[in-house]
């Protein structure tokens, strides 16, 4: 009796393995994970991101700057997307985030070229995200003096020097310092909000469940929106209040500057915060225990961390997680807060971005009501 037994030691092992394999939820996530782990590491990360949308102001209608432009192509990073005839066009797809990149050759570039005057190119560059842009604006300066070696040739041999034909001026816009922390640290606040709202308020229809209070609950007239809105309420509040501490944080620790408006920038975490807070009551009422919304949490918070942008630039991902990234909050709020942060972003510049975030919070708050109007039944 007072030995280790093989038998009794097999009857607990598949009494464990039993009830492992009838909580459904909790095995799928144990496998899901891992998997949602390896696809989203192995396919989706990418630290060098190709095709990036450039838009194009061509003052000069000779070959060379055809053929510069060609070769800027050539390189793999730049994808023009549009070629204008005014900069203030151009300025404003950049202010929107519609382009990263833009190229400007000015009227007598090709006469310069030819008279040996080294002419200047601008390239504007959108540096809100650092990590994304660091490697074509590399690929461009080793591309100077190379972009136009076959069209220097013969009569145009001796314009070939050590030195590049043409002087490239980048302007970093945004973030001229390429400081990391102004892409990170407004980042945080969204990664922080998603993690806590998802996750507080998943948890509060499930504890209910376990000390035995949903009773009381069912037993009153509050009716399903009503209970639906009286739990998400108070996370708001705690929102802003997380709000606080980081933007106080942002701006006395690390100097991130603040140059659109602030009160735009509350009404839009107001609607983030929602949108989040829906995605975890919806979790509370599928999930039977808090292990569970803590899963079903995680679950959410991996994806979004990982294809919003954040971590990684999101332009570098194929195609296919772009279009998750889309369907995910995170990544509209991003644009959202580096827009006003750093751009000075104004309500319609931030449209595009916001009506994504409206459609999931709707979404959202439609399954997790009809969800809870079927725990009543």
């Amino acid at each position: 009796m007072n030995g280790f037994s093989l038998s009794r030691m097999w009857a607990v092992f598949v009494k464990e393995l039993q009830q492992m394999l009838r909580d459904r939820l909790t095995f799928a996530m144990a496998v899901g994970v891992p998997v949602l782990q390896l696809v989203l590491f192995g396919y989706a990360i990418n630290t060098d991101p190709k095709g990036l949308p450039t838009v194009v102001v061509n003052a000069d209608s000779g070959s060379l700057s055809h053929s510069l432009l060609a070769s800027i192509q050539n390189t793999g990073y730049f994808k023009v997307h549009a070629v204008l005839d005014s900069e203030v066009q151009a300025q404003k797809l950049l202010e929107n985030g519609q382009a990263q990149f833009m190229v400007v050759i000015p009227m007598d570039f090709t006469r310069k070229l030819v008279r040996g005057q080294r002419p200047a190119v601008l390239v504007s560059v959108d540096a809100t995200d650092p990590s994304a842009s660091n490697n074509a604006i590399a690929a461009l300066g080793a591309l100077a003096p190379l972009a136009l070696r076959h069209d220097l040739q013969g009569a145009l041999g001796p314009l070939q020097p050590q030195a590049p034909p043409y002087e490239l001026r980048v302007h970093k816009r945004y973030n001229p310092e390429g400081l990391s922390r102004y892409n990170i640290v407004p980042g945080l606040i969204g990664t922080i909000l998603t993690m806590t709202m998802v996750m507080l308020t998943a948890l509060a229809m499930t504890r209910e469940r376990e000390r035995g209070t949903m009773e009381n609950l069912l037993a009153t007239p509050v009716r399903p929106a009503e209970v639906m809105a009286g739990k998400i309420l108070p996370y708001v509040a705690i929102g802003y209040v997380q709000l606080a501490v980081i933007l106080g944080a942002a701006f006395v620790l690390f100097e991130v500057p603040m140059v659109g408006s602030l009160g735009l920038l509350m009404a839009m975490i107001g609607l983030f915060i929602l949108a989040n807070l829906a995605v975890g009551f919806t979790f509370s009422t599928v999930a039977r225990n808090q292990l569970q919304a803590m899963q079903m949490t995680f679950f959410f918070f991996l994806p979004s961390i990982l294809l919003s942008g954040f971590m990684f630039p999101f332009r570098a991902m194929p195609v296919w997680a772009q279009h998750i990234g889309e369907v995910l909050p995170l990544t509209h709020f991003l644009r959202i807060v580096r827009g006003i942060l750093l751009k000075g972003n104004q309500a319609h510049q931030l449209w595009p971005e916001v009506w994504p975030m409206l459609l999931f919070l709707l979404a959202a708050g439609s399954v997790a009501l009809m969800r809870y109007r079927k725990t009543l039944d």
